[in-house]
């Protein structure tokens, strides 16, 4: 009886996982608003980690908001390689 909870635990677990992968795939695949954007979600962006995320922040709290896609290159430690790689999802609604 012990043994089949076990099973029927894991079993629920990894379904939900499986329902729940899709979801998070989206989410890091999807359009980022480097003008509206979280540290969080700014840090989803290829080779962006929690400091590049946080200089995004404080490069459009003292500079206000970004015209094009491009002008993420003005924040210190983002260069074209950076922008190269997250170009398709970036945005600036």
């Amino acid at each position: 009886m012990r043994k089949s909870r076990i099973i029927t635990s894991i079993l629920v677990v990894v379904f939900c996982l499986a329902l729940s992968a899709p979801l998070l795939s989206a989410q890091e695949d999807g359009p980022v608003n480097i003008n509206a954007a979280s540290a969080e979600e700014l840090a989803s962006l290829k080779h962006v980690g929690e400091k590049l995320a946080q200089k995004i922040i404080e490069y459009r709290e003292k500079n206000g908001r970004f015209n094009s896609p491009e002008e993420i290159i003005n924040v210190s430690g983002i260069g074209e390689k950076v922008f190269e790689a997250n170009k398709d999802r970036i945005v600036v609604d």
